[in-house]
Formats: C-alpha cells, structure tokens, sequence
C-alpha cells in the first residue's frame, strides 16, 4: 500500500510503498478515508528518532475491509462487518487487563500506540486497529469529521480533567485543534465565558464561529486584563494549548490566586518555570494527556446529534500525494484549524 513514510528527524515524510496490514486477533483493517495532521505529529517528526519507515497518524476513520479472529467478541459480543464505517483509538491494548476492560485503554501496560512508531499510523490506505478500540460512526458523519473524533476526544478529556463546570470563566492559551476542542466542550459543559488567546487572527476568528464567547491578541492586548474586560471577572480555569517552552510560566503568570491550570499542550523539550508564583498563588497545576474509551462514545454521540461545529474546524482537505508538503507548511504559522489527509 502507498504511505507517507517518515525517515530521519527534519525531513520531509516521503510517499512510498510499505508492507498492507492483516488482522491479528481482536483486531480489523480499515480502508483510510480521513487522516488528521496533528500538531504533535509535527513535533516529533523534527525531534524523535523512530525507526526508519515508519508511519505516522492517529487521527484517523475508515471502512472495515478485514476482520481478524475474535474481533467480534472483544466488545460486548457484537459483530463487525466489512463496510462498518469506523474511528478508533489510536492504540491497540492487551484486552486483559483493568484499564483495557474499563475503556481506559491509553493506560494499558503493554499498550501498543498506533503511528508513533510502534503500529503504523494512518498517514497510509489501510491501518491496523484493535477491534475493542473502535466505535462506529454515525451514518450523517462524513469520514473527515470521523477524523476529528480523536482530538475532540481529546477536548474532551481536558475538560473533564478540569473539572470545568457551569458559570465558570475559561481561558485557553492556543486556538489550534485542541485549544478549539477545548473551547467547544467548554461550552457545551455550560462554562459562562470561553476566551481564546491566539496571536493569529483567523484561528481568533474561528474560534469565535465556534462557539468562544471572545478571543485576545497577546500580541496587542495584555491577556488577564483583557480577559477581565470581556469576561466581567477573572479566570477560574486557565488551559494551556500550544506546548512550547515558556508557556506553562505565561499560564503562572497570568493565572489568578487559587485558580485551576491545566497543560494539554505536549511541550518536547525541557522548560522552565518560577515556582514560587504559583506557590504564592495557590495555584491547581494538572497535566492531561489522551482519553478514555467513554469520550470517544460521548463525541461520537455528539456528532450524530449534530451538536459539534465540526465542519468548521476543518480548514482543509488534502490527498496522500499532497500530504508531505501540507504537513511542512503546517510547521511554520498558519492560519489552518484542522487539515485531514484523505489516502
């Protein structure tokens, strides 16, 4: 099958040839129609050293076009069936243990994850996946929004994480995929104000059409003060979205005293901090990463009440041959939510 194949750290992923997947037990093969080019993928391709060949991709839907020994027993004995249109947790786990068979996957012990160089990803025609970490889409959701039930998941996640609750005010540094996410779980969970700090502005733009009740230009604005203007008071939870160093302080500083600050952005390099600020302050410092097995169902839920603006966070829509060079210009500023590959 034809891939984007990454080989060394910086340069750029190639479309080649690479081995088709076959089912295991408990596992399916989907035929690819939508890919998600995450920020972190970007990330790890300039800083990690995988295996060469390897392939990437974990935001992913696709059709069932193989269904491997035991798969439809692994979740509550239902039957898959080849056409089944699909998104699935990135990982495949042992099936055994406690958190595999609470939904709770991403924590399995002997956890493989599916295109961060262990199972390949889905930047490719077909993918491997476990059968009890995949859900069935809803018959209205395109495979592009089936694309974007991972990093809702993930927006997801960190909100329940936060424990955001209704009438609270939230800030969220970064208007990105996930910081939009956020924005839009925020709401849903009844937070009073939603405010986006992004110095581009149509991520500011989109993230308003979203559902945001306002947006700050860091660039121009000062953020608490600003934040305060529009939210008529200061924040209770401050969500930090970008991952890069300084930013952690940046939340520090601006976070009022007992206020909750969560880090969902995945930083790859060493940074620092001035922990005194937040001792003064009392502040709450919580770090999240991935889901639960419930927040995929939750979102997809979602999606077939039509309750998710997920055409909106799409911004663009590329093929496999075109793949390595959107995934190059999504390293430097852009202007893009969410662009799905489409093998």
């Amino acid at each position: 099958m034809r891939a984007a194949i990454w080989n060394e750290p910086g340069k750029p992923l190639v479309i080649g040839e690479v081995p088709d997947p076959s089912p295991g037990p408990r596992e399916l093969v989907l035929r690819v129609h939508g890919c998600g080019i995450c920020g972190s993928d970007l990330h790890v391709s300039d800083t990690t050293s995988f295996p060469p060949g390897t392939v990437m991709g974990h935001e992913f839907a696709g059709e069932v076009v193989a269904i491997g020994p035991d798969a439809n027993a692994a979740v509550d004995g239902r039957e898959w069936q080849l056409g089944d249109r699909v998104a699935s947790l990135p990982a495949v786990g042992c099936a055994r243990c406690a958190p595999c068979l609470t939904g709770d996957v991403m924590v399995c012990p002997d956890l493989q994850t599916t295109g961060l160089g262990v199972l390949p990803g889905g930047y490719a025609e077909y993918v491997r996946v476990g059968a009890r970490e995949s859900l069935r889409l809803p018959d209205n959701a395109s495979f592009a929004e089936g694309a974007l039930v991972e990093p809702l998941a993930v927006g997801l996640h960190v909100v329940d994480v936060a424990r955001i609750a209704a009438r609270e005010n939230v800030l969220i540094i970064g208007a990105g995929p996930v910081g939009a996410a956020v924005a839009v779980w925020a709401r849903h969970s009844g937070a009073r104000s939603v405010i986006l700090s992004d110095p581009v502005a149509p991520r500011r733009d989109l993230a308003c059409r979203l559902g945001a009740s306002g947006a700050i230009d860091p660039t121009s604005q000062e953020v608490l003060p600003e934040f305060e203007r529009q939210a008529g008071a200061p924040p209770d939870v401050i969500v930090e979205c970008v991952g890069i160093p300084g930013m952690i302080q940046h939340c520090i500083e601006v976070a009022p005293t007992r206020s909750r600050v969560i880090i969902a952005g995945v930083c790859l390099q060493p940074d620092n901090i001035v922990p005194v600020l937040g001792v003064m302050k009392e502040l709450s410092l919580k770090f999240v990463a991935y889901y639960h097995r419930s927040d995929f169902e939750t979102t997809i839920d979602a999606l077939a009440n039509e309750r998710l603006p997920t055409r909106e966070m799409i911004t663009d829509r590329v093929a496999l041959d075109a793949m390595p060079d959107a995934f190059e210009a999504l390293k430097q500023p852009t202007t893009q939510c969410k662009v799905v590959v489409e093998p």
